[in-house]
């Protein structure tokens, strides 16, 4: 069972997007523009980029500064490297992790909820966010 997708994306005002490129023509690009034009502000996370859309990128979750409330963190990367990032989102003290289309992974998304976050899994957050919220902005 997915957890309230309406209530996460209503509530959040800050997602980091894990494995966000600069590569214009990536998904986690496109997702992570239209997103920012929503009007959430976007927190890159990627050991290869330095800025992407305007944004200073952190080489990992850990590396955010302390006290910057993440509500999402989105997970572009694949389904076998979920679980480190679900650990680091519950270390930083994210209130949800997103993991996008294709992106499955069970445990990591029993571990997040043991901890008290909301799951989403296989999902798009732009597709869900426009089918559910774009109206709104």
């Amino acid at each position: 069972m997915e957890d309230s997708i309406d209530e996460i994306l209503s509530s959040a005002r800050t997602i980091v997007v894990v494995g966000l490129s600069s590569k214009r023509f990536r998904a986690s690009y496109g997702v992570s523009q239209y997103l920012q034009a929503a009007g959430y502000r976007i927190i890159p996370v990627n050991p290869h980029e330095t800025e992407v859309l305007g944004e200073r990128a952190y080489a990992t979750l850990e590396s955010i500064p302390v006290g910057m409330k993440i509500d999402i963190v989105d997970i572009f990367r694949r389904s076998e490297e979920a679980p480190e990032v679900v650990e680091a989102a519950i270390r930083i003290g994210a209130r949800a992790i997103w993991m996008q289309e294709g992106v499955v992974n069970e445990a990591a998304a029993e571990k997040a909820r043991r901890a008290g976050l909301a799951v989403v899994m296989d999902l798009c957050i732009l597709k869900e966010h426009r089918a559910r919220l774009s109206a709104q902005w």
